[in-house]
């Protein structure tokens, strides 16, 4: 095996053994840039990992420890696990990078080295839940990104994140009994929970005929858990909370990552484990599918209503979540490849927003009202542009990735004839709603400029946070076709 097809493996390794040194380590700058060297040590890795197993175009089990299967635990490494995870991980060094002023504002410096130990846990159980080929593994990590993504909205200390914790935490608590039922369920019918070996054993019983109505409350039962989890409409009132009163960094790894984890397990059990042609045959993929349309919709029309940035930027994650359910809910390799490529541009983009926010409230007292950031772009012009670059990403301008995904959603439905109507009038009813609440809003952080309640001083993290997410979003919007081949390829070899 080549050396670079342990970097997965390694990757999670890393984030693990950090946030345990970090749990006894004191001091609060030495925390925060442990984390930091791990999220950039985790991008090359991963980057790396990528070139490899793109050039050799396979995919791949690793087995950990001496025990083979079905017994033994195991992570599966491909091309799409590969791109999506290299975003991933990048994305989690820029949230850090970006949001490192408010960060130590906000957070009290002796628990700075626990909040440390959370970002580090998200980073690990995103890589798992993308990486792992084991049912019960996967439910281990949910369980681990849950009580971590709490935290992480928690840190701030303020009466407002408690309360949008506790919301967050019976939600999540939800969807993860759920999904810890179905494991159980999938277990007694097929007995394993190594990926591969269920899927054999449910292939078989879908030929003889047997057992269909509980694979059937099995799989339904697992997207609807993930659903919770990722906040698919109608089980997504607890986002706007959760995500829009939360410190900046938390916020961008909240709603550019944590949420892309679920979908990406989502998109495992859906491929790898059930199928598409079975996923099809008992319409779990129509259920997701009008889900998503519906979360398009609600989620834009919510924002259009809010007066709070960062909350807006939340019920606008459950509307850009949207276009990731429909995608899988198409059913196709086609559409799958386009919900990814619409994860990858969805997470530098929302991350790039939140920054920006964060960056331009920092002139007017960390006020996060639209009203009181008019004209606050003249005194963070850099964060300005950001706000811009996202903003347009998000309505679907031509050269940003928010338009390239969109492009794909509407090829990906061509193949189906009793969707394509749905899709493409969807897509643009929804484009439209995107330009009424964003257009506004970059409007005036551009408008007439205001005195600043606070002079802005220059921030080199932060301005090298926003310089790689807004190039990151040119290069999805501009080189989209070798990744969405890659991703194509990637579903295909699931």
């Amino acid at each position: 095996m080549p050396l670079s097809y342990n970097f997965p493996f390694i990757c999670i390794f890393l984030c693990m053994v950090s946030a345990i040194l970090l749990s006894v380590v004191r001091g609060a700058k030495l925390s925060y840039y442990v984390t930091l060297a791990v999220a950039i040590a985790c991008t090359v890795l991963s980057v790396i990992f990528l070139f490899d197993i793109v050039r050799d175009d396979v995919s791949f089990a690793f087995t950990m420890g001496k025990f083979p299967a079905p017994f033994g635990n195991e992570i599966a490494g491909g091309p799409l696990q590969a791109m999506m995870c290299s975003v991933f991980c990048g994305v989690m060094a820029m949230a850090l990078l970006g949001g490192k002023k408010e960060l130590f504002e906000d957070v009290d410096e002796k628990k700075m080295g626990l909040a440390c130990v959370m970002f580090n846990m998200v980073l690990a159980s995103i890589l798992v839940l993308s990486y792992t080929n084991d049912a019960f593994t996967s439910y281990v990590f949910i369980e681990i990104s849950t009580i971590a993504a709490c935290a992480l909205v928690m840190i701030k200390d303020s009466g407002p994140t408690l309360m949008a914790t506790i919301r967050y935490l019976f939600m999540s608590l939800l969807g993860s009994g759920m999904f810890l039922f179905s494991v159980i369920l999938l277990y007694g019918i097929t007995g394993h929970l190594l990926m591969p070996q269920i899927s054999e054993k449910v292939a078989e019983l879908m030929a003889m005929g047997d057992q269909r109505m509980l694979l059937a409350l099995c799989l339904g039962m697992m997207a609807a858990s993930l659903g919770v989890k990722a906040a698919m409409f109608p089980f997504h009132r607890w986002l706007p909370d959760a995500h829009g009163t939360a410190t900046t960094t938390s916020s961008a790894v909240l709603s550019g990552l944590v949420l892309k984890g679920y979908c990406m397990l989502m998109i495992l059990f859906f491929c790898r484990v059930f199928t598409l042609e079975t996923v099809r045959e008992f319409h779990i993929n129509d259920v997701v599918f009008v889900l998503g349309l519906a979360g398009m919709i609600v989620g834009s029309v919510c924002a259009m209503r809010e007066t709070h940035a960062k909350r807006m930027l939340a019920y606008s994650s459950v509307a850009q979540l949207g276009y990731v359910f429909m995608g899988i809910g198409l059913g196709t390799v086609a559409g799958i490849a386009a919900a990814c490529f619409q994860m990858l541009a969805h997470a530098c983009t929302k991350s790039l927003l939140f920054v920006s926010v964060g960056r331009l409230s920092s002139t007017t007292g960390h006020d996060k009202q639209l009203a009181a950031l008019r004209g606050s772009a003249w005194n963070a012009p850099l964060a300005g542009v950001g706000f811009a670059v996202g903003a347009l990403s998000m309505v679907g301008i031509p050269l940003f990735g928010g338009f390239a995904a969109k492009v794909f959603f509407a090829s990906a439905s061509i193949a189906d004839a009793e969707k394509i109507v749905l899709t493409l009038a969807v897509l643009a009813v929804s484009s439209i709603l995107n330009a009424l609440y964003y257009i506004p809003a970059l409007i005036g952080i551009w408008s007439h400029k205001r005195p600043a309640v606070h002079e802005a001083e220059w921030d080199v993290a932060c301005a090298i946070a926003i310089t790689v997410l807004c190039l990151g979003i040119f290069a999805l919007g501009i080189g989209f076709s070798p990744v969405m081949d890659i991703l194509v390829r990637g579903v295909e070899l699931l």
